[in-house]
């Protein structure tokens, strides 16, 4: 049995929305359903799932526009993200307007996350590490078992996540990725939130931003 994942861009930012699952009990989680919702359902379906959760990185309106209208549609638990992210939820209507986005329901998480706790999907468990500079509240979702790890927008291929956002902060940010992506091991293949997946070896050898860390 194994972590599975499929993973569509949506809204104009092209936010990479994943569908994880566990292979044997077929129950799904969507991490960051930023938008198209109609789009993620239908993946859903024509995967024979059965969507049990939505974990969040962060509340970015485009990670987490439509979350508050699929948990409600739906009857899904939201998980995360951490505590630190509550005044981005809080402004998710006015970032709404600010990017063009459709009007976002606001929610509340069923569950916050810290550092070090776990998330599970069927059979599959996934380690959550607190990954703060991008927002306060950031987190990032670990599976050893398939080498994988879901970073939001701390790290992309080539680059490192913006800092310049309320509450955002480029040394804290550095510090995530040196200290709690590293350590996943040079082998791990990250999703980030936009843009094509790589390595954290690849990353530590050639990305500009933290090269030789």
């Amino acid at each position: 049995m194994s972590l599975r994942y499929l993973t569509l861009p949506v809204t104009a930012f092209q936010q990479n929305c994943s569908i994880v699952w566990c292979d044997e009990t077929l129950d799904a989680a969507v991490i960051d359903p930023g938008g198209d919702l109609p789009r993620v359902q239908d993946a859903v379906r024509q995967h024979g799932l059965t969507l049990k959760a939505i974990w969040l990185t962060h509340a970015h309106i485009d990670h987490a526009g439509g979350t508050g209208q699929l948990a409600r549609e739906l009857g899904l638990p939201i998980i995360g993200p951490h505590p630190g992210d509550q005044f981005w939820i809080d402004g998710l209507a006015q970032q709404s307007q600010m990017f063009g986005f459709p009007p976002a329901e606001p929610f509340t998480p069923t569950r916050w996350l810290a550092d070090g706790d776990t998330v599970q999907i069927g059979r599959q468990t996934l380690a959550v590490r607190h990954c703060p500079g991008h927002t306060p509240g950031h987190v990032v979702f670990h599976s050893a078992a398939i080498q994988r790890a879901f970073v939001g927008d701390v790290l992309f291929a080539g680059g490192v996540g913006r800092s310049d956002f309320p509450g955002g902060d480029h040394a804290t940010l550095i510090n995530s990725i040196t200290q709690r992506l590293w350590p996943m091991g040079d082998d791990t293949v990250f999703i980030p939130g936009h843009g094509p997946e790589s390595t954290f070896g690849h990353e530590r050898r050639s990305n500009p931003y933290v090269q030789g860390t």
